[in-house]
């Protein structure tokens, strides 16, 4: 198993370290250190094209190939990130046509990173012949295992840019989709208004106007960026491929936050790779359904360094960060819990960010592994060393595992990305909010899960849950029949199918192509303010623990042979259906056309659980989070304890521990902040464990 650390050795020569007859003296003392953490791999050069081409044509790689053989001496393994995400500001003054304008026509200048039009031809050739010389100086070295393409793409706030070059693109793609204009003014809905157009040229890019854009427009917008960065990373992954066939090649992503399509962009690479901020507010179940997210983005043909099945995390925080308001320091433990949650989760590599805090720049505040002056004996690095002998142990045990789910949530960015646009029938409404309901309800009841499309195979999972696909094509409806037809149970919710893939509503009622599917018709919603709320009257077949409210939106649904489940309390719509169910084909189909409380989803899943013979992981008291990871014969659960509390587990079987070799039954107390890494032991496969 990897297990590293995100290295700048650019940042530490002289003056900022070393001496003036040693200037590169620190990068020893470094993989010195390094090695005594147990540290195997380091990602490096992401942030070096102004160093590496100080001037145009003239490239200096030697500087990268030493700190490569130093780790060679440490048998340090290497990560090679290519440059792209920080060009050197000679080009933007050669170039000034590829920095990036934003929706108001101003600039945005350089002297910092992404400061880039990635529509610009100018700087793809650039970004081609940085990564040309950067795979000739450094392509063979025996320490290489993976590249790693730009950093953070998207990040600063740079998915989309308004320049000239983004026109043209913009309106090849636009051709290269509709094809004719009248096809392009028919699907968009440009009548609306009359802005309708006449030649491609006079399409619009969604600059500040006066009102809004139309929502097509905006939502074809929004793919054309993300296909813009995908292509970006995929003529970097070709070019890698070509000259490196070997040597796979990966990106960082961050769940929920970048305006590409995070399926699209798994796709052009061989191997997922995640940015995780673990800082002090975070909530576990929060980063846990990020973490599945990203797992789940890519599911076949991944090739890793090491052969194995998962993802990488490539950025783990392992201390405060620098952009919130108040910068606290990550509490003792923390940072070797949520360690765990990615190893739990699928992780087979660890990398943590950064190895030291820098003496120069914008980050020098950010946590490191190391602080300013290195030591190898301050908190942080014993924690890390702590891992990464853990890990050691635990590698063998790990070796092909992997996450099996038997639930899916449904994500697709086109809803994702309509639902951020103005004009919405409640602006309080938040997708991540209501998918985040859903997962803690599974989460909480240790049952994992997948994240997927619409068009994914859906076969293997027991249940599926589809929240507020408001975006929804026909063919991605006739894939959610076909799963429920062939004995899946589907849950919908309000705010789903409300347009077609052209953002154009049904006028054969909504949910648009699925009515049949839930034996309903919604006939009308109603958007509820905060603070404000309706109520759920239940029927005998779903129990509940609690008075559960309708909130911020209740579909007014008109039954046409589903089951009722539940009903409004008040206003004129009281006794209409809130919950429904209905038998299609050999499946079930649940729509829940309100969004209410964390009470009525834990009542949800539990009484799918019951009909769908849902079994969670292990039985363990409340905040234990559970995850497993299993290959034929072999399942590793992980137990974390997220309390600053002990929590007392018990086993009425016996169970092996992996960090300590014990075998125990009986009570055990889960230290604050506590992590068990077991297996059944080999003399009672069949274990159990319960509260």
């Amino acid at each position: 198993m990897f297990f590293g650390v995100d290295y700048y050795p650019e940042h530490w020569v002289f003056p900022y370290a070393g001496t003036a007859e040693n200037p590169e003296a620190a990068w020893e003392q470094d993989a010195v250190l390094m090695s005594k953490a147990g540290v195997n791999v380091v990602r490096i050069g992401e942030f070096s094209w102004g160093i590496c081409e100080p001037e145009e044509g003239k490239y200096d790689f030697l500087w990268l190939r030493r700190v490569m053989d130093i780790m060679e001496s440490h048998d340090i393994k290497v990560v090679l990130g290519t440059p792209t995400a920080a060009p050197p500001v000679w080009l933007a003054k050669k170039h000034p046509e590829i920095l990036p304008l934003d929706e108001f026509g101003r600039t945005k200048h350089e002297g910092t990173r992404r400061a880039i039009c990635l529509s610009s031809d100018v700087y793809w050739d650039y970004s081609k012949k940085i990564v040309s010389a950067m795979i000739e100086a450094l392509g063979d070295h025996p320490q290489l295992i993976a590249f790693q393409i730009d950093n953070s793409m998207g990040g600063n706030d740079t998915e989309f840019s308004f320049n000239n070059a983004s026109r043209e693109e913009w309106h090849f793609w636009l051709q290269a989709k509709y094809e004719t204009i009248e096809n392009l003014n028919e699907k968009l809905g440009l009548r609306f208004w009359g802005q309708n157009v006449t030649s491609w040229d006079q399409v619009p890019m969604p600059m500040y106007a006066p009102a809004q854009h139309n929502p097509a427009l905006l939502l074809d917008w929004n793919r054309f960026c993300s296909d813009t960065m995908v292509q970006f990373v995929k003529m970097q992954a070709d070019l890698l491929h070509e000259r490196c066939p070997k040597i796979p090649v990966t990106v960082t992503m961050r769940a929920f936050l970048r305006k590409f399509d995070h399926f699209d962009m798994a796709s052009v690479v061989d191997f997922v790779s995640v940015e995780s901020n673990v800082v002090m507010k975070a909530k576990t179940a929060e980063l846990a359904c990020d973490i599945d997210l990203l797992r789940s983005l890519k599911k076949s043909d991944i090739k890793t360094p090491d052969g194995e099945n998962g993802f990488w995390a490539m950025e783990q925080k392992v201390g405060q960060v620098n952009w919130q308001d108040v910068n606290s320091l990550v509490r003792p433990n923390l940072v070797r819990l949520f360690t765990y949650q990615l190893v739990s989760r699928g992780a087979n590599a660890v990398l943590f960010f950064r190895w030291r805090q820098p003496r120069i720049g914008a980050e020098k505040f950010y946590g490191g592994v190391v602080p300013h002056h290195i030591g190898g004996n301050n908190r942080v690095f014993q924690e890390i060393s702590q891992i990464g002998e853990e890990l050691k142990l635990l590698a063998p045990a790990l070796k092909d595992t992997k996450v099996v789910s038997e639930v899916a949530i449904l994500f697709n960015h086109d809803s994702d990305w309509a639902l951020q646009q103005p004009n919405q029938p409640n602006k309080h409404f938040s997708l991540r909010d209501h998918i985040q309901l859903i997962y803690n309800s599974l989460h909480d009841r240790n049952i994992q899960v997948d994240f997927a499309r619409p068009t994914d195979d859906l076969s293997q999972y027991k249940i599926v849950f589809a929240p507020s696909l408001t975006v929804l094509s026909p063919g991605e409806a006739d894939r959610l029949k076909l799963y429920v037809q062939n004995g899946g149970t589907l849950v919908g919710t309000f705010n789903t199918a409300l347009v077609n893939e052209h953002h154009i509503a049904p006028d054969t009622g909504f949910p648009g192509e699925l009515t049949d599917l839930f034996g309903l018709e919604v006939l009308e919603f109603d958007p509820i303010p905060p603070g404000e709320e309706n109520h759920l009257t239940f029927k005998g077949a779903f129990p509940t623990s609690h008075l559960h409210p309708a909130r911020l939106w209740c579909d007014i649904v008109e039954p046409k042979g589903c089951q009722i489940l539940a009903v409004y309390a008040k206003d004129f719509y009281a006794g209409k259906p809130a919950v429904t169910m209905n038998n299609f084909g050999l499946g079930k189909a649940i729509y829940v056309g309100t969004q209410s409380h964390q009470h009525f989803y834990n009542d949800l899943t539990g009484w799918l659980r019951q009909m769908c013979n849902l079994h969670p992981l292990l039985k363990v008291p409340e905040n234990v989070e559970v995850s497993m990871r299993q290959k034929e014969g072999t399942r590793v659960f992980f137990l974390l304890n997220h309390q600053n509390s002990p929590v007392r587990v018990q086993f009425y079987k016996p169970m092996h521990d992996f960090l300590t070799g014990n075998t125990f039954s009986g009570n055990y107390d889960l230290p604050p902040h506590g992590v068990l890494v077991l297996d059944e032991h080999p003399e009672a496969k069949s274990a159990g464990a319960t509260a």
